[in-house]
């Protein structure tokens, strides 16, 4: 069976990509894809890099892709506390990325060296929100700091649920590690989701690509934040096999997605 569709949204790593490499058949299918009239969108929970460096990475690798045609749960983040919330001050588990992305929001991020030793948590009374992302120099200060302002009072936001992060060398733990942490702690939920399978990034998906969700196709290697964001969403959803998720999990999914597929290479068979 076959399908027709106006626009694809891909997940990145474990998709797309691993690491530095493209998949196989990633850059080829995609470049038919395109020849035939479908707009692509690529949308990434990782808030390592603003949406500029991933352009600039998928068309070194063969994919050529303007910086509007890149979405990050860092950039979904920023945009909705800009028009929502913008005079909250935000305590980042995160990267400098994601820090500086925020800023450039015009969000106050409350900085380490308002703490008076750095060995010492930042006053929680000065913290309005915590953002947790993925945080390669996560540290027991860091989630002290968050601790304290959550049981303060603070707000709870983070930028994506996944719990791992596909890497050349194996998964490594996520933002949904760090979420789990201070969820167990303070007895709390997180009370916002920037990224996948947030709303929110359906959101501004359907901004750029202006489509019906119902004429969209999204792709990704993970059924609980790819699959299940494009099914909330009404999209029609493949999952594929070069990530995290296997075909058994898929098969055993309460909402199994439209079609498992080995590798983007297949789309072309499927997408007329």
């Amino acid at each position: 069976m076959t399908i027709s569709i106006d626009a694809i949204i891909f997940d990145l790593d474990g998709t797309v990509y691993l690491g530095d490499a493209a998949l196989p058949g990633a850059v080829e299918a995609i470049a038919e894809l395109r020849r035939r009239g479908k707009r692509t969108l690529f949308v990434s929970n990782k808030p390592l890099s603003p949406p500029a460096v991933y352009a600039a990475k998928l068309t070194r690798l063969g994919i050529p892709t303007d910086e509007a045609e890149v979405i990050t749960s860092a950039y979904v983040l920023g945009r909705h506390l800009a028009s929502s919330a913008p005079h909250l001050r935000l305590y980042v588990i995160g990267e400098e990325n994601l820090r500086s992305e925020l800023r450039g929001f015009g969000l106050t991020v409350v900085d380490e060296l308002l703490a008076q030793n750095p060995q010492e948590v930042i006053n929680p009374a000065g913290i309005d929100a915590v953002v947790v992302a993925l945080d390669r120099t996560l540290d027991y200060r860091k989630l002290n700091t968050a601790y304290q302002a959550l049981k303060a009072g603070a707000q709870f936001f983070a930028t994506n649920p996944d719990s791992t992060c596909p890497m050349p060398g194996g998964d490594i733990p996520d933002a949904g590690a760090t979420i789990a942490a201070l969820e167990h702690l303070t007895g709390r939920r997180v009370e916002l989701l920037a990224g996948k399978p947030s709303p929110l990034m359906v959101q501004v998906a359907m901004a750029e690509l202006q489509v019906e969700p119902s004429r969209c196709l999204i792709v990704g290697d993970r059924l609980e934040t790819d699959i299940r964001m494009g099914q909330a969403a009404g999209m029609v959803t493949a999952v594929v096999l070069t990530g995290v998720s296997s075909r058994a999990d898929a098969l055993r999914s309460p909402q199994p997605p439209d079609w498992i597929i080995e590798g983007l290479a297949e789309l072309l068979a499927l997408i007329t």
